[in-house]
């Protein structure tokens, strides 16, 4: 065997880093029995590095690249293009150009071949770097193979390649290439074979595109292809596209674009058997690498040739089941304002909080509301539940629910955990217990919490090693009583109740929608609502004070409380600041994974909406905001109730609207609490935790202790009273969560790995609408602030957010806003909740609304019914 030169059979599983991931990929394909590939070999990584090893000029290029990030086009595009003259300039060295002879002399110097590059990061389960690097057909003679050889190293340079090495963060000087040399096929047709359907991620369904003559005029978007659906060996769908074009290789070497045969144009490519025969293949593939593949092939005298095939790397994870039945799973993240990946210990800290029948997939946690669709009785109440926290999913599953074969229908089930059940203690489903209006029910329940957390953070003190996790199960129990109390759920479903009733009789009795958003404005008790203007007040500490602004506007290090008693106002700053954090200092975004950021823990997050509460607002701002929206709500409510007292029974209904905005008025900012009291624990907690952590590091068991959020709660357990890890579990780990950053999470995925995606059913909206959920009524125009990032944030008053999602972290920035647009939501989801109480026109679950709204552009929101113009 030669390190220069490895021919498709010679090749071992271990080798990428010599023959990249196509090349390894071609050697395992040409293994299969029955598949038949094009014979070839690869010039491996060594003889690049051969070609480069004394060259100084290339490594002080090489360096100079790796400083750069995406934004510096113009200088990646200068040294890319210098690096590709250099390679194409090196002589290959003469053993690498003897052994490829040798090997061209053994297949017959006088065929013609594909040179084809093949990158060691490349075809990875992670990224598949498709199409970053060049490919050259029918290339004829030692002498032209040898130049395109040079062509595919210097291809490791192209802009293209370089900016998608840098956005997957890979080391440019750690990524080499291989060539593969490969008998060129000269096909009557060609294509790309998906196992699993690219639109619908469904994985039992097929996907061929094929058109005439050579893939390159697929890959390139020269042509249209025919695209054809099958399913366990049935064509379930066909379109077959009007073929003008293909290209055909010349027989002097190259290729050449040709018209098609107008009466050849519409015919279909591959007959039905060729389909079937393809679909078979393409299975026997995927069943030897074990994933979803996306494969190239080609048809030559009816015989069908593979010439690549790597994983699918977009397709988001299925969640994991035990049986083999069909199971429809709902995303939790979309009804928690999370839809960002958790990590593992982020996960089982949720698992253990919730009764819900949960599953994990993509570092996300899906319910499993199969049972609930297959029983008749609570089929109904589940869609009904879900649709009201998001329209969307209730679309998907009553798609799912009219295919009539996909769940088998069951007996009624009763006493299943419901997933509509979240962590915050609101069962959208429905509270049986029936609280009448006693506003000191409230009261009570807070001051029940907060004893109980005092209690907590006193007992913990003394827990360390296996106690501690005994204790912190022991607490996990009283933090479920607390979420799933009767009384707590009752209150705040009697808010919800209470609100979707004003909604729907005064818009019967009055002809006035979505009124509850009015008199939901400036309620007490909303810890969350007064989180936002307790900020307020810390900026009203700090305003008077020059020295101490300047100060903040320089601070990056989360120790600036520090160095603050040194300046005129310092010691009163730091004071609100820690008052603040006190308070609220367990929040976060994403709060709902233990192992996120917390603002105690990162108070330099707080300093950037601080400073914009100081520019945008005037002394005592939050007091007024306050007040003006009391005012407004009590304002609605008089002129409701005396404009009910003219009509017919108008006392008596007066009588009962009355009653129903005592309960929004005096409940509906309980509502917010749960969720604190959780967080609250959570932080506790994971403080307690920490400590564990520093005794593992000082005992060279870990390396830093973010290190544990990447073991589970029982994971940890064992390794603190082992203090033993094997450390590779954590690398793998923390490589898995950047892949699954990278994926978008499905509202509802099915166990074929369909993602079912809703559609909202709206009529007489203008043509260019951008349809959402409407969730705080009202209309404003203002400037679209995109933030994808919450400390990215710089608002100016009357400004509108527009976010993938907010939970209650993003409060802060409500204040600073005159609108609200998020792409996941529901009517009951926090941005909404604090969007009717702040009186911000708001429209939610609006897909892809980061995408379709530009920073800066002018929007008018349509809050009371649903949806955005951009203007």
């Amino acid at each position: 065997m030669n390190s220069l030169i490895l021919g498709f059979q010679e090749m071992e599983d271990t080798q990428q880093l010599l023959v990249g991931g196509k090349g390894l990929n071609l050697g395992k394909l040409s293994k299969i029995e029955g598949i038949k590939v094009p014979e070839g070999f690869c010039v491996t990584t060594v003889g690049y590095q051969k070609a480069i090893e004394h060259n100084e000029t290339y490594y002080a290029l090489l360096d100079q690249l790796t400083m750069l990030k995406v934004e510096d086009r113009d200088q990646i595009s200068e040294i890319s293009r210098k690096i590709r003259q250099i390679i194409m300039d090196v002589e290959i060295p003469t053993d690498v150009v003897t052994a490829i002879t040798h090997y061209l002399s053994q297949f017959g110097d006088e065929h013609a071949y594909a040179v084809r590059s093949s990158a060691t990061a490349e075809d990875l389960p992670h990224a598949s770097f498709a199409g970053q690097q060049e490919t050259y057909l029918n290339i004829i003679g030692t002498g032209a193979i040898l130049q395109h050889i040079s062509k595919c190293w210097a291809s490791l340079f192209t802009d293209r390649a370089v900016i998608y090495r840098i956005q997957n963060g890979f080391d440019h000087s750690q990524v080499l290439l291989s060539v593969i040399v490969q008998r060129m096929v000269f096909p009557q047709a060609s294509g790309i074979l998906f196992t699993a359907d690219p639109i619908t991620s469904n994985r039992k369904l097929l996907s061929i595109n094929a058109s005439f003559g050579l893939g390159e005029a697929l890959v390139s978007g020269l042509v249209s292809a025919d695209c054809y659906k099958v399913q366990e060996e049935k064509i379930v769908d066909k379109m077959i596209a009007t073929k003008k074009l293909a290209i055909f290789g010349r027989k002097e070497g190259g290729t050449e674009t040709q018209q098609i045969d107008p009466d050849q144009q519409k015919t279909q490519t591959l007959t039905e058997q060729q389909i079937i025969q393809l679909e078979r293949i393409g299975r026997q593939i995927e069943a030897y690498f074990g994933c979803p593949q996306d494969i190239e092939w080609c048809l030559a005298h009816n015989t069908f040739y593979i010439v690549q095939s790597r994983p699918i790397t977009t397709l988001f994870p299925i969640p994991e089941a035990n049986d083999q039945e069909n199971h429809v799973y709902v995303s939790v993240g979309h009804q928690q304002m999370m839809t960002d990946p958790m990590k593992p210990q982020g996960l089982s800290f949720y698992l253990l909080t919730t009764p819900a029948p949960m599953r994990k997939a993509g570092g996300r946690l899906f319910v499993d509301v199969t049972p609930h669709l297959a029983s008749p009785s609570s089929r109904e109440m589940i869609i009904d539940a879900l649709g009201k926290s998001d329209p969307l999913i209730k679309d998907a599953l009553m798609t799912i629910v009219r295919r009539e074969n996909f769940i088998k229908s069951s007996p009624d089930v009763t006493n299943a955990p419901s997933p509509s059940k979240s962590n915050e203690g609101v069962s959208p489903a429905g509270s049986q217990a029936q609280i009448k209006y006693d506003p000191t029910i409230v009261h009570d329940l807070i001051e029940r919490s907060q004893t109980s957390i005092e209690e907590l953070k006193q007992n913990i003190q003394t827990k360390s090693g296996s106690d501690l996790f005994d204790f912190i199960l022991e607490d996990l129990q009283q933090l479920k009583k607390i979420l799933f109390d009767p009384q707590s759920l009752g209150v705040i479903m009697a808010a919800m109740d209470a609100s979707s009733w004003i909604n729907e009789n005064m818009n019967k009795w009055l002809g006035e929608k979505n009124v509850a958003d009015k008199l939901s404005q400036s309620v007490l008790n909303n810890i969350t609502s007064e989180m936002g203007l307790a900020l307020m007040d810390v900026a009203d500490v700090i305003r008077p004070y020059p020295e101490v602004i300047d100060y903040l506007q320089h601070a990056q290090d989360d120790n600036f409380l520090d160095e603050l008693v040194k300046l005129n106002g310092g010691q009163e700053t730091g004071d609100a600041i820690y008052a603040y954090l006190v308070k609220y200092g367990m929040r976060c975004s994403g709060e709902i994974d233990i192992t996120r950021t917390r603002w105690s823990e990162q108070p330099t997050t707080l300093i950037p909406m601080i400073l914009s509460n100081i520019k945008n607002f005037e002394p005592n701002a939050s007091h007024r905001k306050f007040e003006q929206g009391r005012q407004e709500a009590l304002n609605k409510e008089q002129e409701l109730l005396d404009r009910l007292k003219q009509l017919p029974d108008g006392e008596q209904k007066a009588t009962e609207t009355k009653q129903k905005i005592d309960l929004i008025r005096n409940f509906i900012g309980y509502r917010e609490y749960p969720k604190y009291g959780m967080i609250n624990r959570y932080f506790v907690y994971k403080q307690a935790l920490l400590k564990e952590a520093e005794q593992l590091i000082q005992a060279g068991v870990i390396h830093k202790k973010e290190d544990i959020y990447f073991l589970t709660f029982e994971e940890l357990r064992e390794v603190v009273c082992t203090n033993k890890l094997e450390y590779q579990i954590i690398s793998k780990r923390k490589a898995e969560y950047k892949l699954y950053e990278r994926l978008t999470p499905p509202r509802v995925i099915t166990s074929d790995g369909e993602i079912i995606a809703g559609e909202y059913k709206r009529e007489n909206l203008p043509s260019d609408a951008i349809v959402g959920l409407p969730v705080s009524s009202g209309v404003i125009e203002g400037r679209a602030r995109v933030i994808l990032n919450m400390e990215d944030a710089d608002l100016e008053d009357g400004d509108i957010l527009v976010t993938p999602f907010t939970d209650p972290s993003w409060t802060t920035l409500f204040v600073s806003i005159k609108g609200l647009v998020t792409e996941v939501g529901g009517l009951m989801t926090h941005g909404a909740v604090i969007a009717r109480e702040y009186g911000l026109p708001a429209v939610v679950g609006v897909e892809n609304a980061t995408k379709l709204i530009k920073d800066g552009q002018r929007i008018r929101v349509h809050g009371t019914e649903g949806y955005i113009e951009i203007l």
